[in-house]
């Protein structure tokens, strides 16, 4: 059996935000630049469209778990970038516990072997 090279964009859809709380959390970032570090972080498998990271940074600003600023023109232009907030940073920490756990019920859904009396 072989590994699809592509992972399915409807297992991802729903960490979307845990994926960008990850990325800037790591440093501030600008949208070009985290589609091109989501695809490095994911060995070329995933690939975020910018429609979709657009409308991902909307609802986390509206949470206030991500800000942005307009960085210098010496920066490349007036391009926006995004930072984590603290409220971000927890948000993220409990992202990720809640994986945790989701990944090993799933991991025990898809691979456990019911008892049977």
């Amino acid at each position: 059996m072989t590994i699809r090279p592509d992972i399915s964009k409807d297992l991802i859809r729903g960490a979307t935000d845990g994926i960008i709380l990850n990325v800037l959390s790591q440093g501030d970032s600008y949208g070009y630049q985290m589609v091109q570090q989501i695809a490095e972080l994911s060995d070329g498998h995933y690939e975020i469209n910018e429609a979709t990271l657009y409308t991902v940074f909307r609802r986390l600003s509206k949470k206030g778990l991500i800000d942005s600023y307009y960085g210098s023109e010496t920066q490349g232009g007036r391009r926006k970038y995004y930072h984590i907030t603290e409220a971000g940073i927890t948000e993220l920490a409990q992202f990720r516990k809640d994986w945790q756990f989701a990944k090993n019920t799933i991991t025990q859904l898809t691979t456990g072997v019911l008892k049977h009396d």
